[in-house]
């Protein structure tokens, strides 16, 4: 259920606004590895916190 929620989400986007989707993926690509994984981590405790919250 979880993932089904997640696949929604992460599709709403690139329906609704294909444009900036675009290009917050051409500013993704152009970040270093570190900043890249600290985006990465950053949207993991995101996603952690939320979930503890919302439990």
């Amino acid at each position: 259920m979880a993932f089904g929620l997640m696949l929604v989400l992460e599709g709403a986007l690139p329906l609704l606004a294909p444009r900036a989707w675009r290009q917050t993926f051409q500013r993704m690509i152009e970040l270093k590895d570190g900043q890249l994984r600290f985006v990465g981590l950053a949207s993991m405790a995101g996603g952690m916190l939320l979930l503890f919250v919302l439990r």
